[in-house]
């Protein structure tokens, strides 16, 4: 796709995301997907004024300045689009894979209504009740002759429609109304390809496990639009449900060998391509989730189980945590009682850093920020992994946290994300049982993980990249 085919259409309205931060009176941006720090050239910023000004409400650049700018803030993951919905008609087809579930499948087709819909049968035992619905709600059913996985069961669709986009609604899920209305305008923009609704959890809310997945699903990825790539604060979406740009999606199709893990991977190629994929929460899907305690473990350690096979296809991009070995030295230090020592050392780091932004005002604000705030993420990350893909180092962590300084600092970053979530979502479970349940969670998935190095032979799911610092005086980011 070539520059001019990227530009935005006339009108195209952008807004800063909010997780974007301004240094040096606004030349200096930080955030953006994956995190970055970006430096604006003086043509740029009264541009970039307005759009601080304009807010949530977003604006629409008429200069070739102006667009240029948005075109760069929308490919960092710096600003998203914002997009009226557009009512129907929509030149769309509803792609449904099913295996059995005959009443999650009439649930389905009666949510989804106006548009040409595949229900693509992969190999049920009993193909007769998923036929007579298809029928009754006029869909068209093709069947697989042996159940050859969700992969399959989307590429069979995907081949058969004859629409410009495509939606892929699994048999569980149950579109509100207006969805397509909300995310087919998003499609606007074209280096878009695909574009993810919200999917919330729908089950009775009296059970227990049925308030933990209110609170937290994984397939619930929260209520901010972000732009969805590798080392992104979101770095994939669910194919539950996900709307197409059907020629690239034919282009790349989802990887048949895969049973789990392939919408991670097709989302993953697509980002390889310099196409877009966007999660606009606006457009909300239900889901109907697993809440007997056997079933939701075993789907959690079945996730954990694709990650060799993304390993594989992704080199790096699953390894479980990425620190600086400033912010591990400066965090060990702190373990061992020593803060003087970590106190020179976080200020050592801030001093190479503040070399890097060389001509930046205010560098050395900036500087001692992003230490911080990646000295506090490093740490998160670790006790993430040591919950999840060192789970038996992190389950003796914390049966000895009692006894020793490092096993307790361990244990602290482990369960402080843990808490810090609880109290920003307050969900309808104690904290006790809240923290309990995310344990058990991570420790099925992290086990999924193990047991899929260990049947592939690789370890590569479960050891950590530690960013080292680099010789020599390094240079100054490139003004864009």
């Amino acid at each position: 796709m070539s520059p001019e085919q990227h530009e935005l259409p006339p009108g195209f309205r952008v807004a800063l995301d909010r997780g974007t931060s301004f240094w040096s009176g606004g030349r200096v941006l930080t955030g953006g997907a994956p995190w970055k720090v970006v430096r604006l050239g003086a043509a740029a910023r009264p541009h970039l004024a307005e759009l601080r000004r304009a807010g949530e409400r977003g604006h629409a650049a008429t200069s070739p300045v102006g667009r240029a700018l948005a075109r760069r803030l929308l490919d960092h993951g710096l600003a998203h689009p914002v997009r009226p919905p557009r009512p129907g008609p929509h030149d769309v087809t509803v792609v449904v894979p099913a295996y059995g579930r005959a009443a999650e499948l009439a649930r389905c087709l009666a949510a989804v209504q106006d548009v040409p819909v595949i229900v693509v049968d992969d190999g049920s035992p009993d193909p007769e009740p998923l036929r007579r619905l298809a029928a009754a709600h006029g869909a068209r059913l093709v069947r697989h002759p042996r159940n050859r996985g969700p992969a399959a069961a989307r590429n069979t669709g995907l081949r058969l429609a004859g629409t410009p986009f495509v939606a892929f609604v699994d048999s569980d899920c149950r579109p509100e109304d207006g969805w397509l209305d909300v995310l087919l305008p998003y499609f606007d923009d074209p280096k878009v390809a695909a574009v993810a609704p919200r999917v919330v959890p729908d089950a009775d809310g009296s059970h227990l496990l049925a308030r933990y997945e209110a609170a937290r699903s994984a397939l619930d990825m929260g209520t901010r639009p972000a732009l969805v790539r590798p080392g992104a604060r979101l770095g994939f979406v669910p194919t539950a449900t996900l709307v197409v740009r059907a020629s690239t999606a034919r282009e790349l199709l989802f990887d048949e060998e895969m049973r789990l893990g392939e919408d991670v991977d097709f989302v993953w190629r697509l980002a390889d391509r310099d196409r877009h994929v966007r999660y606009q929460p606006e457009a909300r899907v239900a889901h109907t989730p697993r809440v007997t305690a056997a079933a939701w473990a075993r789907r959690r350690h079945e996730y954990g189980t694709s990650a060799s096979a993304l390993a594989e296809r992704h080199p790096g991009r699953l390894t479980p945590a990425r620190p600086s070995a400033w912010n591990l030295a400066t965090l060990a230090l702190l373990t061992y009682g020593r803060p003087r020592a970590a106190a020179a050392c976080a200020a050592t780091a801030t001093a190479l850093l503040a070399r890097r932004l060389a001509g930046t005002s205010g560098r050395w604000t900036l500087s001692a920020a992003i230490v911080g705030q990646g000295t506090v993420a490093d740490a998160a990350a670790v006790g993430h992994a040591l919950r999840r893909e060192w789970w038996p180092l992190g389950l003796v962590c914390l049966a000895a946290a009692g006894r020793g300084g490092a096993a307790r600092a361990a244990a602290g970053v482990m369960l402080a994300p843990i808490a810090l979530e609880w109290i920003r979502r307050r969900p309808d479970l104690d904290p006790v049982r809240y923290t309990a349940l995310r344990l058990v969670e991570d420790l099925a998935y992290g086990s999924g993980v193990t047991r899929s190095a260990w049947r592939h032979r690789s370890p590569a799911p479960l050891l950590p990249r530690v960013r080292l610092p680099l010789p020599g005086r390094p240079r100054a980011p490139r003004p864009r």
